[in-house]
């Protein structure tokens, strides 16, 4: 399918969280050689781009989120000239490549935190970051909670034997950074270069809405349920998340979009296509239009579907609203069903319906975003509480079990594991019953998931998927959801019961073995979806 427009509007984007995706060197963590080495994998399955998680130079203590030193390469991981040559194999296949940066906050191990520890209050070094004296009690500056649990404040002492508090929205090892001070600006914008003369097509901005903070020296009104609100997984009403996140301190503030506009200016000063997509989770959900305004970034994240249960009358609302509040800026939208921050769609939903949701998305208008395993079925690993990494399994002694079982390797052949990931022991150990997930094994079997999402994507790009604009034919009753694309239409069903459809086209596409095209009517089964056309 020709277009005229940008490479990213339609673009099935591929996630590799490295230390996940394939160990070259049998130290038991993927690496930069492990990708390239299979990148035919990506290609095959039909993507247009990559987008790596950060393989930085990095103490890893939060998956390599907390960065030393963003313009070099983490020796587990390789080399710049392993990142060279990954990035000229990418193009050799025809994909694009995105990488992570991570600008809302650095290692405690990068060097401009250790000048900051070393001098003192007040100082241009610290400036860099946000250094506060506590309260005349000695507490923390304010009352704000970590995202990862705890205070949100670490103290520090220096030789003279006065302290100070530093900011850290996340793990204590992980410094908020500073927006307002010009050397950081000036800073992020040498990395964008950076990885720009390197090759790379653009960047997936960690954290983007939380660079502005506001009010720092004010407590929160209700500090542990704005924590509870920002995750995922807590059990609050809609009413009150609303109430809470609809003015965070250091989340979404006005401030942020300046730095986005000067980014701007860098990418179009290249003459090439270049993208970003921003991950930002703002409330209300139309406040994710203002990242992507004409002289901002390209894409958002929309992270709705990570979260929306499978009922077609809540997949309705959430998919045509946010495609109509981002036509209102021209900005594509982007549909992702995983990532390696929360719990995998099939572990959600289970492998009919997170199969049938996949065939959905992938019809949208817009970029649909994959997360390495997504198109293997792979659901989260149980692991041990002994095996688990993520820092927030620590901070909260155990209450959040963390990130880890979305981040288990992924199993690419043989009977045993770690299944062809590693020729040592993985750094999470791959669930020993994974033989039937494993790309060798769902190579050889038609109707595996694998080969559900090759076939859905050579089709959307190679005939009848993404034209047109969308047209809604059933909006939820019943539990059939289903629109139109020109002379294309996809159904799904989330109900219980199987659903009947009369004239309805040729059947190219369904979820499961056991949709049918029949006389004329279509039949699917719960928790499918399917593809028609009308020829």
């Amino acid at each position: 399918m020709i277009s005229d427009k940008p490479w990213w509007s339609e673009s099935v984007i591929y996630q590799i969280y490295p230390r996940s995706f394939f160990d070259s060197n049998g130290d038991g963590e993927g690496d930069l050689p492990g990708v390239t080495s299979h990148l035919e994998h990506v290609q095959q399955l039909g993507a247009d781009a990559i987008w790596l998680s950060p393989f930085y130079t990095s103490p890893n203590k939060d998956g390599g989120y907390d960065v030393a030193n963003p313009r070099d390469v983490d020796p587990r991981f390789g080399t710049l000239e392993d990142a060279r040559t990954m990035i000229a194999r990418a193009h050799q296949l025809g994909l694009r490549v995105l990488v992570d940066v991570v600008p809302n906050h650095f290692s405690d191990q990068h060097p401009w935190f250790k000048e900051a520890i070393s001098a003192s209050a007040g100082s241009p070094e610290r400036n860099r970051f946000h250094f506060y004296d506590g309260k005349p009690d000695g507490s923390p500056p304010n009352n704000w909670i970590s995202l990862f649990g705890g205070p949100a404040w670490t103290q520090i002492e220096t030789s003279d034997g006065s302290s100070q508090f530093y900011l850290h929205l996340f793990d204590s090892s992980q410094p908020d950074l500073n927006w307002e001070n010009a050397d950081v600006a000036s800073d992020f914008e040498e990395t964008l270069r950076f990885w720009l003369d390197l090759g790379v097509d653009g960047f997936r901005i960690d954290v983007a809405h939380g660079l502005a903070k506001e009010n720092i020296l004010v407590d929160h009104h209700d500090p542990q349920g704005l924590s509870d609100a920002l995750r995922l997984d807590a059990q609050m009403s809609a009413e009150k998340r609303g109430e809470l996140l609809a003015s965070v301190p250091f989340f979404d503030r006005d401030g942020v979009h300046a730095v986005y506009r000067n980014w701007r200016k860098v990418f179009d000063s290249y003459n090439r296509e270049i993208m970003a997509v921003a991950e930002a989770w703002v409330h209300p959900p139309v406040r994710a239009t203002r990242y992507v305004r004409s002289d901002e970034l390209q894409q958002v994240f929309n992270f709705d579907l990570l979260v929306a249960p499978f009922d077609a009358a809540f997949l309705f609302e959430c998919i045509s609203s946010t495609i109509e509040m981002l036509r209102e800026v021209d900005a594509p939208a982007t549909w992702a069903l995983s990532n390696h921050d929360t719990p995998r769609v099939a572990t959600r939903h289970g492998a009919n319906a997170s199969r049938a949701l996949a065939l959905f998305v992938l019809a949208l208008p817009g970029s649909c975003y994959i997360y390495n395993g997504q198109e293997l079925g792979l659901p989260d690993a149980e692991l041990a509480d002994s095996d688990r990494q993520d820092p927030s399994f620590f901070r909260t002694k155990g209450v959040q079990k963390g990130r880890d079982g979305a981040r288990v390797p992924m199993p690419w052949s043989g009977d045993t594991s770690p299944f062809g990931f590693s020729s040592g022991s993985p750094w999470l150990p791959i669930p020993s019953e994974w033989k039937e997930f494993s790309v060798s094994s769902q190579s050889a079997e038609p109707a595996s998931t694998l080969n559900l999402y090759r076939s859905a994507l050579k089709i959307r790009k190679n005939s009848l998927v993404g034209a047109g604009e969308i047209e809604w034919v059933d909006k939820g009753d019943a539990g059939l959801l289903s629109f139109r694309r020109g002379n294309f239409t996809v159904y799904l069903n989330t109900g219980a019961a199987e659903i009947e459809i009369p004239k309805v086209g040729e059947l190219i596409l369904g979820s499961a073995p056991e949709v049918n095209l029949i006389d004329g009517f279509l039949y699917l089964p719960a928790a499918s979806a399917a593809w028609v056309v009308i020829i």
